[in-house]
């Protein structure tokens, strides 16, 4: 099959979250088995600083975004298999970041009309477009609405993964013809209206033929108003096209016996790098050298969404246990501001680098026995399967990709791959943190069973492909 993945952010030339990591990991692995894939997306000043020299430019021609005439560059990039095209403006693109700035709406209207002139003219013509989030949701639209006189284009489906329903992009109805050029009608007779404004999202949930979130648990839990973020009565209006596939991670990448960034590597049948990578984590966090204390890792944006009142609220509690918290991200000034505090204060507990740091992160996922991930929701979430890869036992919030992923340990019959609670609460998050504490310090050998569990865990792209590729040969049947 011919399959065309259209985003705004795809590792390694640009991520910002884990859609990058998605386009990233995802493509290549169709390819590899045996499709024509190709992924598009801006070429942002930051991609051209890192691979200007690998880019060759095929063509270039002129859009409307409404009323103005634009420029549009085609470059190319050929790698695992997969073609990726990068639409050159640098009016819109080169603006030192991917997203947030004020004129996103015109940003991603023009890309997305540009990608569908594109495929014509470099002939690509899919049989799926696979569009991600907000920033692609108007394509299914436009193929149907705008250039549904293009007869080459007739028999394309589509596919829209919601990874944060959080981000619908909203505007002014006005927009439909000073972006996109389309009239009002649809506006009007309420189709893709949503609280007196244009939603793309709600206009992509609606115009794909299929929507796809990043878990199985995250597609139920849309569907309602806790979680629906105001778009759960469309998304149980159309639940019949909507289904859940649980990402993978990029197990190359991500693995404790070659990870570029350890100095110590180690794998499920020999852990003594772990050990190792414990010690180094314990020196480069100013902690005490200790094999017997158990270190809780967190790699996160600080952030509501993840959990982190939870986390402060209760760190005065966790600090009277002999234990060690290591931190690493930015995020909200109160929880930067608690982290520090804490950590100024209990120096042979607590180590907080509020920063963004890559070797950093691996260290932590590497060296760490505990890895904590209380989110209030999530998607999906990469960290818990990057941590349990490393041999670090997550304790998690049940909910979303969290769910999905991570197996609640039951001493009775010595199942399960981490630690999780039902209720977000504190008092629920610092019981299992406590559990998972226990089991440590009193059954090391019922833990390193815990850990070799944890690390065969098959969280490759294979199977996560094969639910894609089975999706899109339903779409042609």
């Amino acid at each position: 099959m011919k399959i065309l993945f259209c985003a705004a952010e795809c590792s390694p030339f640009v991520k910002v979250g884990g859609l990058g990591d998605v386009m990233g990991a995802l493509p290549k692995t169709l390819a590899a088995r045996g499709h024509d894939v190709a992924v598009v997306m801006p070429y942002y000043d930051e991609i051209d600083t890192k691979f200007g020299h690998e880019v060759t430019d095929v063509m270039n021609f002129f859009t409307y975004v409404g009323w103005r005439h634009q420029y549009v560059g085609v470059k190319l990039l050929k790698r695992d298999g997969v073609s990726y095209y990068f639409l050159d403006n640098q009016y819109y693109f080169f603006r030192g970041h991917v997203y947030g700035d004020y004129d996103d709406g015109e940003r991603f209207a023009y890309f997305q009309q540009a990608a569908m002139e594109m495929m014509e003219k470099v002939d690509f013509i899919p049989d799926v477009v696979h569009v991600n989030d907000y920033h692609t949701a108007m394509i299914p639209f436009l193929l149907k609405e705008k250039y549904n006189w293009i007869h080459a284009y007739h028999a394309i489906r589509t596919v829209l993964t919601i990874h944060n329903l959080e981000f619908q992009g909203q505007y002014d109805a006005g927009t439909l013809w000073d972006l996109f050029g389309v009239g009002p009608e649809r506006y009007y007779d309420g189709t893709v209206r949503w609280n007196n404004q244009l939603n793309w999202l709600k206009t992509g949930i609606l115009y794909a033929d299929r929507v796809t979130t990043v878990s199985p648990s995250y597609a139920e839990e849309i569907k309602t108003a806790e979680f629906g973020k105001g778009l759960d009565q469309i998304l149980r209006m159309e639940s019949g096209k909507l289904s859940g596939i649980t990402n993978g991670i990029d197990t190359q990448i991500y693995n404790p016996a070659t990870d570029k960034y350890l100095t110590h590597h180690f794998s499920a049948e020999d852990m003594s790098g772990k050990v190792l990578a414990k010690e180094e984590l314990q020196r480069r966090m100013n902690l005490p050298v200790r094999s017997d204390i158990p270190v809780i890792g967190i790699v996160s944006r600080l952030t509501d969404q993840k959990g982190f009142d939870l986390i402060v609220s209760e760190l005065n509690n966790l600090v009277q246990y002999d234990v060690q918290l290591v931190v690493l991200g930015t995020g909200y000034p109160q929880y930067e501001h608690a982290f520090r505090y804490f950590a100024d204060t209990y120096t042979d507990k607590v180590s907080a680098s509020i920063a963004f740091d890559l070797s950093l992160a691996q260290l932590i996922y590497a060296g760490s026995d505990m890895f904590l991930m209380p989110s209030a929701f999530e998607p999906c979430g990469l960290s818990q399967m990057m941590a349990m890869r490393y041999g670090t036992i997550p304790i998690v919030h049940e909910v979303g990709g969290l769910k999905d992923t991570v197996q609640p340990y039951n001493e009775v019959d010595n199942t399960g791959t981490g630690f999780s609670f039902a209720e977000f609460s504190g008092y629920w998050m610092m019981q299992t943190i406590l559990h998972a504490m226990d089991l440590y310090k009193n059954d090391p050998d019922k833990w390193g069973s815990l850990v070799n569990r944890a690390m065969n865990v098959d969280f490759s792209w294979s199977t996560a492909s094969q639910a894609y590729e089975d999706m899109y040969r339903s779409l042609k049947a």
